[in-house]
């Protein structure tokens, strides 16, 4: 049998799953301790004191029946507390208002010990009367409710309520201090994967502790990478500017016709040089900050179009600001402008700004991608040039492999992800930018 439709009706964070786990016994516990309680002690006391009750009122019934003088019966019943009046019919509906818990048991045994009764009336908790339809004529017989019932039945939800919510309460204080160190390691596991720092100290039980480590443990390795990543490209990349720049000079006091040629390759040389240092520096240029994302995606949309590439920005929905780190976002949104303008003849830039997320979408007109290419095209260094052509379009050389891994890079760095697929509108590529807000 599944439950998974009752997914949807729990509790999704921690706390409130915890505080489930809490409630739920501590509730069911409570209804099974009334439950017993009322069956074994309510009930049961009810009986014993109806059925006492019963007999007594037997006792003084017959002693009407058997001659006795009615003084001497009315005595008798005078000192046990019971008030005899006669009446001038019968009445032969019961009543007791419906949350008495005791009413039934009380009108059931006495039913059971009293022929002659017609009805039982327990309008409050101080009086009880009985109609009773004797041989001697219709009489009501009032006797105090406490006589035949438990008093106050209610002290028992009072309790069951009271000690329930201090036995939760301090069970929650105390569980709240071993969920705060797991709800800091999420927070700081979160912040990293979204590309910031924050400071965390391993504490709690000795099972967080350790996962708390191991955290700290991974994110000084990935740290470490990252980093030898950064000064081995950036250094090599510095590395080969002197020559080029060496070269750009050279070039420039030959007189010949394949100086032109030899300028373009050094030229290539020196975007491939400016596209490794974008690839080394990822989404580690500044601090996330708020950023209008549409602001800076039409600003990047206009830049383009003054270059006189075929890129348009079709739709924006939502406003709002988002934490981003501007200048990676530009880089990644303008590397698949730039990968959208080189294999197509056009681009359309979408930005959808909702309440739970951003997302970026260029697409073209392009040949696309194939579905079991695509996990490949985001690696760094790939270019897969029998599934895009190599026309080169607007003014843009090929590309060295590296657009839709740097976006991707970024997209990961925010705590979003890079999807690819196929544009419904253009026939090409859709790349999306989603982030999480």
């Amino acid at each position: 049998m599944s439950f998974d439709w009752l997914k949807r009706y729990l509790p999704r964070g921690l706390y409130g799953r915890a505080a489930l786990i809490l409630i739920l016994p501590v509730v069911a516990l409570q209804l099974v301790v009334s439950v017993v309680f009322i069956q074994r002690h309510f009930d049961g006391v009810t009986r014993a004191m109806t059925a006492t009750a019963a007999r007594e009122i037997t006792l003084v019934l017959a002693a009407r029946a058997t001659g006795t003088e009615i003084g001497q019966a009315d005595a008798i019943a005078r000192a046990l507390d019971l008030r005899l009046t006669p009446e001038a019919g019968v009445l032969a509906q019961d009543y007791r208002r419906w949350f008495d818990l005791t009413g039934t048991v009380v009108i059931a045994t006495f039913r059971a010990t009293l022929p002659d009764l017609a009805a039982v009336h327990l309008t409050d908790d101080r009086v009880l009367t009985l109609h009773l339809a004797p041989a001697s004529g219709p009489l009501a017989v009032t006797l105090d409710r406490r006589r035949v019932s438990a008093t106050n039945p209610h002290q028992l939800f009072v309790n069951m309520l009271f000690f329930g919510g201090l036995m939760t309460l301090i069970a929650f204080i105390y569980l709240r201090n071993q969920l705060r160190p797991i709800a800091r390691l999420a927070e700081a596991a979160e912040a990293f994967g979204r590309g910031r720092i924050i400071s965390y100290k391993p504490a709690g039980a000795a099972e967080v502790r350790i996962a708390g480590t191991a955290f700290l443990d991974m994110r000084a390795r990935i740290e470490r990478q990252i980093e030898q990543r950064t000064l081995m490209l950036s250094g090599v990349s510095h590395d080969l500017r002197t020559p080029l720049t060496r070269l750009k000079l050279g070039l420039s006091m030959i007189e010949d016709d394949d100086r032109d040629a030899m300028q373009r390759d050094v030229t290539e040389m020196s975007r491939m040089i400016d596209e490794f240092l974008s690839f080394a520096r990822g989404a580690s240029e500044g601090e996330p900050e708020a950023t209008d994302p549409i602001a800076l995606i039409r600003q990047l949309v206009a830049d383009h179009q003054r270059a006189e590439r075929p890129v348009e920005l079709v739709q924006v929905e939502g406003t709002g600001t988002v934490m981003l780190r501007p200048g990676p976002i530009r880089r990644a949104v303008d590397n698949l402008i730039g990968n959208a303008v080189r294999h197509g003849t056009r681009a359309e830039v979408t930005v959808t700004l909702t309440d739970r997320a951003l997302r970026i979408r260029v697409e073209d007109d392009g040949p696309g991608i194939p579905p079991d290419a695509r996990g490949e095209a985001v690696r760094p260094f790939v270019r897969l040039d029998t599934a895009r052509n190599q026309n080169v379009a607007a003014g843009l050389a090929p590309g060295v492999g590296l657009g839709l891994a740097i976006a991707t890079d970024i997209a990961r760095a925010h705590g979003g992800t890079l999807r690819l697929g196929e544009s419904a509108s253009l026939g090409g590529l859709r790349a999306d930018i989603v982030i999480g807000r």
